[in-house]
Parts: C-alpha cells; sequence; structure tokens
C-alpha cells in the first residue's frame, strides 16, 4: 500500500458533531490515525442523530469511517490521568468545548504542553478562545447569520433560505486542517506545537471575501441583487417549461457571445450587465421557453456556462465525480452509506468502517502499558469502556 503523507501522525479527537469531526476526517484521509476519545455514557452526540441506515447515525457514519474511539472518562482523574499519557503519543490534538472546558477538565493547551511540547493543540469553537461572545453558544444557522451570509441568501422579497451545507462548521474545519498542517511542518523546525484558535464566525466572515468586496466597492443590492447572486442576467438561475431550474453563467464576454448565438438572439447581446427587470424578463421568457431535457439536448456540446440544475440523485450518478472518486458507492463490509470525497482523498483506498464506541480502547490503552485486569477494573469503575 502506497505511503500517505500522514502516515504516522498521531491525532486525538475531543470534538463532537461537525466541524472537529470533518476536519479529522479530511486528516484521516491523508493517512493519519484519528482517535475519537467518547466519554463512556454517550460518545459523540452525532452517533444518535437522525436520519438512521441501519440503526446507526447517517451523519456518523459519513464523518467517521477509518478513525479509532477510545471511551474515557476524562472527568475522573484516572481519565485524566491516562489521557495525558496518551498525549504524549500524539502529534495533533482536536477539541470543540466552549472556551474554558478543557482547562478545567485539566486537559487544556499549557497542561499538555507540558506533557508534549510539540503538540499542535486546535480549538474550533464558536466565536473563539477570547472576546466578549466566547462563552455564547451557537449553532451553523447563527454563525452564518452573524456574518451576514445568510441575509444575502436566497431571492429578492422572499424569506432568508437556510443554505443545505453547514458553511461556518465546514469553513472551520477546512481551517483547522490547514492550520494543523502548517504547524506540524514548524512543529519540525522548531520542536515546538502551537495553540490554534479557529473560530466558526470568523471562518464563516472570511468566506464572505467576494459579497464584502462588492460592499467595498458600493453595492447594495442585498438579497438576489448583487454582481454574484442574480443581478444581471449573464449570471442568474432561471426556470424551464417544466419548472426545473437551469443556470446560466456567462460571466466572460467569449461565453456570452457565444450564448447569444446558440439561441439566436444577437439582439440580448447588449443585455449582458443590465439591471433592469425588464431585460431580466427576457431571459425568463427564453429559459421558459423549453423543458429540461430539451435544453439539455439543445445545450450538448457546448461550452459557455450554462445548464440543467441537477438534483441530488443526478449529482451522485455524475460520470465524472464517478471517475474521480468524489462519490463513494457503499463497500462491501461497510455500512450502506454513500461517502462524498474529497480532492485530497486517495481513490484507491480499501474498505474504511466508522468505530463502535469504544471499539479500540483496549487497543490502544494496551499500547500505554495498561494490562487486562488493570482494564477490567478502570472498566468497572466508569472510567473506560471497552464496547464497539
Amino acid at each position: 500500500m502506497n505511503r500517505k503523507p500522514l502516515d504516522g501522525v498521531r491525532v486525538l479527537d475531543l470534538s463532537r458533531l461537525l466541524p472537529g469531526p470533518f476536519c479529522t476526517l479530511l486528516l484521516a484521509d491523508l493517512g493519519a490515525e484519528v482517535i475519537k476519545i467518547e466519554d463512556p455514557a454517550g460518545g459523540d452526540y452525532i452517533r444518535n442523530m437522525a436520519p438512521f441506515i441501519e440503526g446507526q447515525g447517517a451523519y456518523f457514519l459519513a464523518l467517521n469511517p477509518g478513525k479509532k474511539s477510545v471511551s474515557l472518562n476524562l472527568k475522573a482523574a484516572q481519565g485524566r490521568d491516562l489521557f495525558l499519557k496518551l498525549a504524549a503519543t500524539a502529534e495533533v490534538l482536536v477539541e470543540s468545548f466552549r472556551p474554558g472546558t478543557v482547562d478545567r477538565l485539566g486537559i487544556g493547551y499549557e497542561t499538555l504542553k507540558g506533557v508534549n511540547p510539540r503538540l499542535v493543540y486546535c480549538s474550533i469553537s464558536g466565536f473563539g478562545q477570547h472576546g466578549p461572545n466566547r462563552d455564547r453558544a451557537g449553532h451553523d444557522l447563527d454563525f452564518i447569520a452573524r456574518s451576514g451570509l445568510l441575509d444575502l441568501c436566497g431571492r429578492p422579497g422572499s424569506a432568508a433560505a437556510i443554505p443545505p451545507v453547514q458553511v461556518a462548521d465546514l469553513s472551520s474545519a477546512m481551517y483547522a486542517a490547514a492550520g494543523i498542517l502548517a504547524y506540524l511542518r514548524e512543529a519540525e523546525r522548531t520542536g515546538e506545537g502551537r495553540h490554534l484558535d479557529v473560530a466558526m464566525l470568523e471562518s464563516a466572515v472570511s468566506w464572505m471575501v467576494m459579497p464584502v468586496a462588492e460592499y467595498s466597492a458600493g453595492e447594495r443590492g442585498g438579497r438576489g441583487g448583487l454582481p454574484l447572486t442574480g443581478k444581471h442576467p449573464c449570471y442568474h438561475v432561471y426556470r424551464t417549461r417544466d419548472g426545473r431550474d437551469i443556470t446560466l453563467a456567462a460571466l466572460e464576454s467569449k461565453f456570452w457571445c457565444a450564448f447569444c448565438q446558440k439561441v439566436g438572439r444577437e439582439d440580448l447581446l447588449p443585455l449582458q450587465f443590465s439591471e433592469k427587470a425588464g431585460d431580466l424578463a427576457k431571459f425568463e421568457e427564453l429559459f421558459a421557453s423549453r423543458t429540461a431535457e430539451e435544453w439539455r439536448t439543445f445545450l450538448a456540446g457546448t461550452d459557455f456556462c450554462c445548464g440543467v440544475v441537477p438534483t441530488l440523485d443526478e449529482v451522485l450518478a455524475d460520470p465524472n465525480l464517478r471517475h474521480r472518486g468524489s462519490v463513494i458507492a457503499p463497500a462491501p463490509g461497510a455500512p450502506p452509506v454513500i461517502r462524498v470525497g474529497h480532492p485530497l482523498r486517495d481513490r484507491d483506498e480499501g474498505v474504511r468502517v466508522p468505530p463502535g464506541q469504544g471499539q479500540h480502547t483496549a487497543e490502544v490503552l494496551a499500547e500505554l502499558g495498561i494490562s487486562g485486569p488493570d482494564m477490567d477494573a478502570l472498566e468497572a469503575s466508569g472510567i473506560i469502556r471497552r464496547c464497539g
């Protein structure tokens, strides 16, 4: 088997739900050994979130293939001591508790730095480790609202549309992964780790780079009225005769000219960046003249950024995504969940199954010299859990 970039890197994952687990999923796909540290009582909350596949949470199955699970009670002194020993063997730690929680548990950055100076310690939180809102609760919807992103989602005059993907959660996960990779490199050079402070609100705001640039240039169009959200006919979503959506994204003049020529409407050439409702109506009428299938046939072989919006089932069957390994069908021996890959993932990897809660507790603690009888005693006292 080919070596991966992060082979030999151990990641302790204290996070739950989406941001941290997606971050560590990226690291696992790059070859890291990711060990989920889960509370014996319930583990990662997302294990028990609907919808379910064969009794298992679909979200958990999607986010945790190939990881290990150690069930450890960090609120108990013995559990904390075991964790500190484990932290001495790791290169990376990811946590997503509210700020201050890890310090109260006795496993904060300064404590772990004393145990393992090279440790890259990544904290993902809603508002950051310091600031007036650091102790506030929040979910993705709160963060994208605070970032200004939600206010720009949807059509003019409509209620804001909730994005179907969690922008703040996933952007913070990607920033966390990028920071971890950078500071692993720094630790190699200097022998010292770093504490990364990743805030979900800031991650979402950073993805507002284009709307903020438009705002700085004087754009005040609001929902559905900015240059890249439907202000102009050349970059817009229309409806076909049978009610399907179709996109036109002909920003460059060469694409715009090719589109107008293909539809036989060179009279539309001057309207590429029009802001008049009457001009936009001409394009709405044009796209409503054919069904989605008729548009697909008509547009076959063209290259000016125009196409029928696919449904999710059509996306999962997309031949280019399938060829690239970006849509991964359920593998034999693994739970029947379709997995979405990413550009960094090795397409030729084997079956990777999400862990049962505490499935790897015995294996990992044995590396620390914990014997069978000692593990029995730890389990009996509620410090660990070994069942999968």
